[in-house]
């Protein structure tokens, strides 16, 4: 599984389509086996979630994000969680235990919050 953080400076970013890049994380039975960041390839209207999509990615964690954009992640089969805040490092190693817990997004144009459990 991949899992794609938007990040800033090591820690979560609070806009996925805004932040300057992506930590992605492959994990195999609950262990990190790589960690790589790519660069953020520009926010148009639908262009990442299909881009992430294509490179893999099943998890997208990010400080906020808008209804549209979870929908079209949802699309593709992506669980998305909103609202974190904190170190990638330390947030994936939430997410992989089961102990990340969302929030509401950092987005003005969010609708409500969104459980990744």
């Amino acid at each position: 599984m991949i899992v794609a953080i938007a990040s800033e400076g090591g820690k979560v970013a609070q806009h996925f389509g805004r932040c300057p890049g992506y930590t992605l994380y492959e994990v195999d039975n609950g262990k990190i086996t790589e960690k790589k960041e790519i660069a953020n390839p520009g926010h148009e209207p639908g262009f990442l979630p299909r881009y992430l999509a294509d490179m893999g990615v099943e998890g997208m964690i990010a400080g906020g994000m808008g209804p549209r954009a979870q929908a079209l992640f949802a699309e593709r089969g992506i669980e998305t969680c909103v609202g974190i805040e904190g170190p990638v490092d330390e947030v994936i190693e939430g997410y992989i235990t089961g102990n990340l817990n969302s929030g509401v997004s950092a987005c003005d144009h969010n609708l409500g919050g969104h459980s990744c459990e």
